[in-house]
């Protein structure tokens, strides 16, 4: 090969090594544009500006969903049910992997696809003080059901929902809907949505538990631990409308799941830390303790109409998760599960729970389960 003829192949190769690199790049650029366009979005500032639409793709449908063979049978859920609630006129629902799921005591319907629902996971249930349904998925926003004319109504983040993935909702005493996502807050006014994320004060978008307390006044459960907001003060001067709760060594609450006002008006938090009581008018009895503290991560927390405490404690996803009853003294193992999610306490007092295998009842005496 003469020298000439060696010189040409490596100006060939040199050029072929820069397209390849050019193109390579081009590529990556645009893919990380696209991703961080989807993530950082346009941001809404609560008050201070005007509320619109957060603009961002909508995942596919679940592709994991299978469709039933029969819409309506006598059996639950076989798989993941992370909410149980019944409504004022006493319809169960099911917020499953699966689908949406309602039982009239009877007969289980699946609601998806007899009403030919986007396929999604559902994660959070809420009635509203008007008898409204809401229903939370994950990767596919809220459906809002109105059961006088049977409508299903759909938000998404195209709408102005903060994220696609619900967590937890509210109905406040002034008649607004609170959204926990993953993408931050939600406030929705019938009209329209206003969004608070971490720039707002917030300490995790990642929003798990919502609750109002007897003042008003909000209690905000994320990853990164927990924020007050009052919706009768304004903002302060910094700009935060959320003010961080800590615990008694000033640190903050790591990985919060549940947060519930009992009827006495203590605060309890489930987290990952352990249970946590807090009492707001300790500093007004003498010898008062504002904080007290019990072992094993809690997840979720619910307080039945005779002020038993009902936990699902212990090691995520393992044989020593329990169904914990606490009376106020004491605390009972109930009963042990892989997994055990969203707890509730329906009209005749029996107690329901979700596990890994779809829905449990609990009458004080024996099990009932639905999945066969």
């Amino acid at each position: 090969m003469n020298d000439s003829s060696h010189s040409s192949r490596i100006q060939i190769c040199s050029l072929l090594l820069l397209l390849i690199f050019i193109t390579s790049c081009n590529g990556h650029d645009k893919t990380m544009d696209s991703v961080n366009e989807s993530k950082t979005g346009p941001i809404i500032l609560p008050e201070t500006r005007p509320v619109v639409p957060v603009e961002s793709s909508l995942s596919v449908e679940d592709t994991s969903i299978v469709e039933p063979k029969d819409v309506t049978s006598t059996h639950g859920p076989h798989s993941i049910t992370r909410n149980i609630f019944q409504d004022r006129n006493g319809t169960y629902w099911f917020a499953s992997w699966e689908s949406l799921i309602s039982y009239d005591g009877k007969l289980f319907t699946n609601v998806t696809f007899k009403e030919g629902l986007k396929h999604f996971h559902f994660f959070s249930i809420l009635e509203d003080k008007t008898g409204k349904l809401w229903f939370g998925t994950i990767g596919g926003g809220v459906y809002y059901y109105d059961p006088v004319s049977g409508r299903f109504t759909y938000f998404t983040t195209r709408d102005g929902l903060a994220g696609n993935d619900v967590m937890c909702m509210l109905a406040d005493k002034s008649m607004n809907i609170w959204f926990g996502t993953q993408g931050g807050i939600s406030r929705y006014d019938g009209k329209s949505f206003t969004n608070f994320t971490i720039q707002d004060g917030l300490s995790s978008n990642f929003i798990s538990s919502i609750v109002q307390d007897k003042t008003g006044k909000l209690w905000i459960g994320s990853n990164g631990g927990i924020n007050c907001y009052d919706p009768s003060v304004s903002a302060s001067t910094s700009g935060n409308f959320f003010i961080s709760f800590r615990n008694e060594k000033g640190l903050d609450f790591y990985r919060v799941r549940s947060i519930i006002e009992d009827k006495t008006g203590n605060i309890w938090i489930g987290s990952a830390d352990g249970l946590c009581r807090y009492d707001p008018s300790a500093s007004l009895k003498s010898g008062g303790k504002s904080f007290t503290n019990f072992t094993n991560s809690t997840y979720y927390v619910f307080e039945d109409r005779a002020g038993n405490l009902w936990l699902s404690d212990g090691k995520l996803n393992s044989p020593e998760m329990t169904l914990t009853k606490y009376d106020g003294k004491s605390f009972t193992t109930i009963k042990s599960n892989k997994q055990i999610f969203g707890i509730t306490e329906d009209r005749t007092g029996n107690i329901w729970f979700g596990t890994v295998n779809g829905a449990c009842s609990y009458d004080g005496n024996s099990f009932t389960t639905f999945n066969n």
